[in-house]
């Protein structure tokens, strides 16, 4: 199934069918799955610009939609959407960046993706530093001229908004204040029941898939490249740090679960399209049963025709 060429299109039809259940035409959710179908694109440009896995499988696009459509409760959020294209793209660009020190242009992209997620969602300011860890340990980028880079990349956004806030508002600036006070913003003590069991219970099988795929990876890590190798622990610490910061701080669940999904795709793509025990072929089938009874439970919670 891993290796088959019907595999992306057998799950995109399931992923049409979960869209549909939750209300594409009702709900008139086209823009979202627009959304969808274009970051299902580029996590099938993500695998193939990097050799993520390295047979011929759609694995990491399936696994994606698949992790998609389990948190279905996603699906209405157009600003949701938008964050994870900007998260999507900015990964190709980064990646693209490997051992370049050089390359403030692609840098430059990349920031300002997050600077335009950030529009949308600002705690995706918290990801920024996270890039910059990411540059220096992993994908050997980070400089001076690359940080700089960074800089204006996450300044340029704002400085058109600035601008049209000049021209829109004569200069009332509130607006942006208050824009970036839910920064400062910090839910003392936790509390976990405001999320929902069906946000709880995909956040925990999240975990599970995550956990799985990076004992495999570690495992079997020697037989890829250091530059594919490098990618994979770029995901598997910006897996973490998403998880963390879900834990810590459960209200940003949607933000958190959107990067989660890209994150943990290629991870669990990986495990399933290069392993061949009979283990890991009951494992699999496992997943795949626990995938769609979680699927089915939380479109049971969130969509109206059930």
């Amino acid at each position: 199934m891993a290796e088959s060429r019907f595999t992306l299109p057998a799950v995109a039809a399931y992923g049409i069918v979960v869209w549909l259940l939750c209300g594409l035409f009702q709900h008139q959710l086209w823009v979202q799955f627009a959304c969808f179908v274009l970051a299902t694109y580029l996590m099938v440009e993500l695998n193939n610009s990097n050799v993520l896995i390295r047979i011929y499988s759609r694995s990491v696009s399936a696994a994606f939609i698949i992790l998609s459509c389990i948190a279905c409760f996603l699906f209405p959020s157009v600003e949701g959407a938008i964050v994870q294209l900007c998260f999507i793209s900015s990964l190709l660009t980064l990646f693209r960046s490997y051992q370049d020190k050089t390359a403030v242009g692609l840098t430059f992209y990349t920031f300002v993706l997050l600077g335009l997620a950030s529009l949308v969602e600002v705690h995706t300011f918290w990801f920024i530093p996270v890039y910059w860890i990411i540059m220096m340990f992993f994908i050997y980028s980070l400089t001076i001229r690359t940080f700089l880079a960074s800089l204006l990349g996450i300044l340029l956004p704002y400085w058109c908004l600035f601008a049209w806030i000049l021209w829109r508002y004569e200069g009332d600036f509130t607006r942006l204040w208050q824009h970036f006070e839910p920064l400062a913003d910090f839910l003392f003590p936790i509390d976990y029941t405001a999320i929902g069991l069906d946000r709880i219970l995909t956040f925990a099988f999240f975990v599970v898939l995550f956990v799985t795929g990076l004992i495999h990876y570690l495992r079997t890590s020697f037989n890829d490249k250091i530059r594919i190798r490098q990618i994979y622990y770029s995901l598997i610490f910006l897996d973490i740090v998403a998880m963390a910061f879900l834990i810590a701080q459960p209200q940003h669940d949607d933000l958190m679960l959107r990067v989660i999904i890209i994150t943990t795709s290629p991870l669990i793509g990986h495990f399933v399209a290069l392993t061949y025990t009979r283990l890991t072929n009951i494992a699999f089938c496992v997943i795949l049963g626990i995938a769609v009874i979680l699927t089915a439970f939380t479109l049971w919670s969130s969509s109206f025709i059930f």
